[in-house]
């Protein structure tokens, strides 16, 4: 088995992403430049050799609507970085970072207990199925969906 230097390629993937540093750059500015919700489903992925940055986002729908808004964004950025800001923005869907359990916390729902008005609806909208396995899970969706207003929230949470 013969060993290569890895140099060559560690320097080929470093030039790939874009001129040394400006990465680090626009990745610490980029929360406080876009806000929270742009942030958890667009992230920098890398800056071409022509300048423009790159963005990976959640879906094609948000691909399209920050497509749109790329001045404003490049604008926040300029303001973040100090006047410096990338030329042009790519917004395509990719892979973002994952992020930490500690930076995510996961809502709670309210799990709404139907009361005897939905339970007997809800059996009136099943009572056509034959099936009696069916038939009570369609009437336990029912219920649940028809559970609103005049039920009562239960404190547990999942």
């Amino acid at each position: 088995m013969s060993l290569e230097p890895l140099g060559p390629d560690f320097r080929r993937e470093l030039d790939r992403l874009g001129p040394g540093g400006a990465i680090a750059d626009v990745v610490a500015a980029w929360p406080d430049a876009v806000g929270p919700a742009i942030a958890a489903n667009a992230w920098p992925a890398r800056i071409g050799r022509d300048g423009t940055l790159h963005v990976a986002t959640s879906s094609s729908a948000w691909a399209f609507e920050l497509t749109h808004l790329e001045g404003t964004v490049r604008g926040r950025l300029r303001e973040r970085l100090g006047g410096e800001a990338p030329p042009r923005l790519r917004f395509t869907p990719g892979r973002l970072p994952e992020a930490g359990a500690e930076d995510v916390e996961a809502p709670r729902r309210t799990v709404r207990i139907p009361s005897q008005r939905a339970l007997v609806a809800a059996g009136e909208i099943a009572a056509i199925i034959r099936d009696p396995g069916l038939r009570e899970a369609a009437a336990r969706a029912a219920a649940a969906g028809l559970a609103g207003a005049d039920t009562r929230p239960d404190d547990r949470s999942f």
